[in-house]
């Protein structure tokens, strides 16, 4: 069955409008794209979306109520709403680092969560 998707790439400032072509799953065609990046981005798009994690969790002790982490590299889209769930579980005890390990192989992706800011004690 022939498919087509259409979305931008956001691999650099120029968004370009892609159109990827597929037929029972196989790439076809990448069309659009002004440079290699896009290229690139499309075939990830369209056979296993990535997307990096933000968020922020609780503190226990810190000067701020909450701190903000991400994810230390991209996580699957699929997995995206279990990270959440995880991560909303957590609940820091200052000081924290920036790059600190908060959450190791979350949800099984490989991935860590980790401290995007430092958060010394209160």
């Amino acid at each position: 069955m022939r498919d087509v998707k259409k979305f931008l790439c956001v691999s650099c400032p120029v968004g370009c409008p892609l159109t990827v072509t597929l037929d029972d799953g196989v790439i076809l065609s990448i069309e659009g794209n002004t440079c290699p990046l896009g290229e690139k981005y499309a075939r990830t798009e369209v056979t296993n979306p990535v997307r990096t994690f933000t968020s922020t969790v609780r503190t226990d002790g810190g000067s701020l109520p909450v701190c903000p982490v991400r994810s230390r590299t991209p996580l699957p889209l699929s997995k995206i709403f279990d990270v959440a769930r995880e991560v909303a579980k957590l609940n820091v005890r200052p000081p924290i680092e920036v790059g600190q390990t908060l959450i190791e192989n979350v949800c099984g992706t490989g991935c860590d969560i980790i401290a995007s800011r430092p958060l010394p004690k209160k």
